[in-house]
């Protein structure tokens, strides 16, 4: 029997390709013809290296601390290129780090990234294992001299976790915290007691567990100020010049776990301990162009793929603005609301990380329930405050704010 294709569609690169077969019956000759079809079919799709089409519309909307939501449109770049990049022949997972392709990657996301932060030419642009936690120990190792000391703000969990490990290495004084606010504040440069003589003065600007965010920079003088900017680098402008490092794990703004990129102001560079490892020596990344070993180059790509994304979204101001009508909807139907709260003063309230809790604790599990149905995931709080926590990265946009808000308003509608 002959199988007569009803439709043939060889797609340009955002159109699957498929071929459409006349249904058969129900005779065996006509079963035996569509096994024979079906067999064309793949041989057709392996021969011709046929996409499948995504269903975007089947896509949560995903409020994930982190890992994070990425960009639909990275997402399907980065299927299209996987098998075959550029004609290449094989995919980016399975390039030399060292070969011309791979470094015409890193070399461009290194620049658009220079570019979205317009990062001065002092400083150097490492892309690291480890993630932020690693960066906890590596940061002494390579800041704080043998009997010296640094400065430390305690904001809350991660804050802490960063005091915890530097404490191994030296001396640290935590020169603020907002433990006298119940971590709902931020305490005022005022109430700051800096040394004059700190390494450099450590701080994490965003903390996504409890939901805080300074929406200032600390005056430090011409002690390097570090910061942490794991959940909220790139969400805004920010002037990199204002400090000695500014370190962020991938996952949450700017790709998938695995990686972490540090911005060290170059002057910096050359001071570690000398029981400092090679393999965490800030200047040994830098003179090797972040290649002393064999970096992780699927998630250096995709970071890559995210920064073209930004940029052509109009950079980090027009998603600065964006991100400020995201949060500003959120927060102020939950101000409104008589069901839902947030406790965080509001001069100090996150960007990024939007928790939040029901008046009654036992309506926890239906909400979650109920947002899970409707596609609305990974709203549940960190376990170490409860709640809830909805993290409203670059990658999630209006549409999944406006989603949120509007089953919030049904459910406090049936339960408030």
């Amino acid at each position: 029997m002959k199988i007569r294709p009803l439709v043939v569609c060889v797609g340009a690169a955002t159109c699957s390709e498929a071929l459409i077969f006349e249904p058969p019956g129900r005779c065996a000759q006509n079963r035996l013809a569509l096994c024979h079809a079906v067999q064309l079919l793949l041989i057709y799709c392996m021969t011709h290296q046929i996409r499948a089409r995504v269903d975007v519309s089947k896509r949560a909307y995903n409020f994930c601390a982190g890992p994070a939501a990425l960009p639909e449109a990275v997402l399907l770049r980065a299927q299209s290129e996987l098998l075959d990049w550029h004609g290449k022949g094989l995919s980016v997972m399975e390039m030399s780090h060292r070969s011309d392709e791979f470094v015409s990657i890193a070399t461009k996301a290194e620049q658009d990234l220079r570019d979205l932060l317009s990062i001065p030419s002092n400083y150097k642009v490492l892309f690291l294992q480890g993630g932020a936690s690693q960066q906890f120990a590596q940061i002494p190792l390579n800041l704080l001299p043998e009997n010296g000391s640094a400065d430390y703000i305690d904001t809350g969990i991660w804050s802490q976790k960063a005091i915890e490990e530097a404490a191994r290495y030296g001396r640290i004084n935590v020169a603020a915290s907002a433990k006298n606010y119940d971590y709902f504040a931020i305490p005022g440069q005022n109430e700051w007691n800096l040394s004059k003589d700190a390494a450099y003065v450590h701080y994490a600007p965003n903390e996504t567990i409890g939901g805080l965010e300074f929406d200032w920079i600390p005056q430090t003088g011409d002690v390097p100020l570090v910061a942490d900017m794991s959940s909220d680098i790139l969400s805004r402008p920010v002037d990199v010049s204002r400090f000695g490092m500014i370190y962020a794990g991938a996952q949450k703004n700017i790709g998938p776990s695995g990686i972490v990129v540090n911005i060290v102001r170059e002057d910096l560079l050359g001071r570690a301990r000398s029981f400092c490892p090679t393999m965490l020596d800030y200047k040994v990344a830098a003179d090797n162009g972040s290649m002393y070993n064999t970096p992780p180059t699927l998630a250096w790509y995709l970071s890559g793929l995210v920064f073209e994304w930004l940029k052509e979204q109009g950079g980090v101001e027009a998603i600065g603005k964006l991100n400020e009508v995201k949060k500003r909807t959120l927060y102020d139907f939950i101000d409104a609301s008589g069901l839902y709260s947030n406790p965080i003063n509001k001069t100090d309230r996150s960007w990024m990380n939007v928790p939040f809790r029901l008046a009654d604790d036992r309506l926890d599990k239906p909400f979650l329930a109920g947002a899970e149905a409707r596609g609305l995931l990974n709203l549940k709080g960190h376990r170490s405050v409860g709640g809830m926590r909805a993290s409203i990265y670059n990658a999630v946009d209006i549409h999944a704010v406006n989603a949120l808000v509007a089953y919030m308003a049904e459910f406090e509608k049936e339960h408030g």
